[in-house]
């Protein structure tokens, strides 16, 4: 479904990505984790456009994306949702989820999403007039994802959906990460740095150490690699 093919990227004169070459199946949940400021949110961005590749290939159903402006990217069929939720916090719930179906013209589809993500997250039908700003953390982490989710996209791309959240919390968004694969079809590209949630929920994951992977393997396996054990489980 997607691949990656020697991407270098930069900020300006620093290069973030050094050579990264991945692939994504369709159906899978692939997981990037690393440590901070290994390049892994750099992966996402050269994906999405927002800071396109300098030099090598991404390519999405057998086309190549690597020029392309964000938001054509989104209507061929990749939404990400973003490191630190980025909702839109003075409009509501309602609006942001609106916001996230901007580019469909499929009314009937729209709304049948709608009540699917309202199924997914009850909270938010119960505060669909609410600002976005005004729910917590964890809430606000759930109209992000079902705000990607309103784009209908084929392959999902989420940075760090973890961050900063109650353990309990943790625990139901990865659920539904679960659930949005099964359910659905859609091919997840996670972005983590809690390694053992990513891992156990993953098929296949990469290891990203400065700017260029450095390890691929079955989730299941690099849950048991003693070098990953140590250097991101903790173990």
């Amino acid at each position: 479904m997607l691949s990656l093919v020697d991407i270098h990227t930069y900020y300006g004169n620093i290069q973030a990505l050094k050579g990264v070459s991945l692939e994504v199946k369709e159906g899978e949940i692939i997981t990037l984790i690393g440590a901070n400021g290994a390049g892994k949110t750099t992966t996402l961005m050269s994906i999405s456009g927002i800071v396109p590749p300098r030099s090598g290939e991404v390519r999405f159903m057998g086309k190549s994306i690597a020029r392309m402006n964000p938001d054509k990217i989104v209507s061929l069929g990749i939404s990400q949702v973003p490191e630190g939720r980025r909702i839109f916090p003075y409009l509501s719930v309602l609006e942001n989820l609106d916001m996230g179906a901007f580019l469909r013209e499929d009314k009937d589809g729209v709304k049948s999403d709608l009540d699917y993500v309202f199924e997914l997250f009850p909270i938010l039908a119960e505060r669909r007039n609410q600002a976005g700003g005004t729910l917590s953390g964890g809430e606000q982490q759930m109209l992000a994802i079902s705000r990607a989710l309103m784009a209908r996209p084929r392959l999902l791309l989420m940075d760090e959906p973890s961050l900063g959240l109650a353990p309990l919390v943790v625990k139901q968004i990865f659920e539904i990460i679960r659930k949005i694969n099964s359910e659905n079809n859609t091919t997840i590209f996670l972005v983590e740095q809690n390694a053992n949630l990513a891992l156990k929920v993953a098929h296949r994951g990469y290891v990203m150490e400065n700017g260029r992977i450095s390890l691929s393997d079955a989730a299941e396996s690099l849950l048991v690699n003693e070098d990953v054990k140590k250097a991101y489980l903790g173990i």
